[in-house]
């Protein structure tokens, strides 16, 4: 399957990896935990479950690789902007050999659901989330897997881009942070027993 719309070998060779798993944000500290970078605070997460660092890559990417046992892990925060993510994991994906859409696995946030609510979707819509468009873009398909993290609606279109770049209150802030460990619970549930086994046990909370 030409995954990105052309045919090429990846360049890395030996054990295939099970997934991608990329969290989606903005770099740099004065975005550090604003609701957009929820995705970075995931990865961040599994970084840590895994005992493994981040580092920086030629794809404009901090990576870490996850071997342990049968599971084979490449976790990636992109360091482009959220807007650019595709420059980033379509490069990753072609490189590790990832050519099956449902291997990539994008953790973000989602003004659709409320502060907290975390959500698996395969494929469909971008609802409006332009670092999800810019994967689609790279990646000539929609048909990845999300794990969303609500980080509810402002009250107007236009307080949209305050609502996710701005410091997050306490008290949200600590609703968020469980988000967090719930949505590194959900990524290793879709590794370990796929994306609809997993959507079963996460959605229905």
């Amino acid at each position: 399957m030409a995954l990105f719309g052309r045919n090429k070998r990846p360049e890395r060779r030996g054990t295939p990896f099970n997934a991608l798993i990329v969290g989606v944000g903005n770099p740099g500290r004065e975005y550090a935990g604003t609701r957009h970078n929820v995705g970075f605070d995931v990865v961040d997460e599994l970084a840590k479950k895994y005992s493994v660092a981040l580092k920086s890559s030629r794809d404009r990417a901090l990576v870490a690789e996850v071997h342990s046992g049968d599971t084979h892990l490449l976790l990636a925060t992109p360091t482009t902007f959220m807007n650019d993510s595709g420059n980033a994991v379509g490069p990753l994906a072609l490189r590790y050999g990832i050519s099956d859409p449902s291997q990539i696995i994008i953790v973000h946030d989602e003004l659709d659901l409320e502060p907290g609510v975390v959500r698996i979707k395969i494929g469909g819509g971008l609802a409006g989330h332009n670092g999800l468009r810019s994967i689609s873009t790279h990646l000539k398909t929609q048909e990845f897997v999300r794990v969303r993290i609500g980080v509810g609606k402002p009250s107007s279109k236009e307080e949209g881009a305050d609502h996710v770049l701005s410091r997050v209150p306490q008290n949200e802030r600590q609703v968020l942070d469980i988000a967090v460990v719930t949505a590194a619970e959900a990524v290793v549930l879709i590794v370990e027993q796929g994306a609809q086994a997993a959507m079963q046990q996460i959605n229905a909370r």
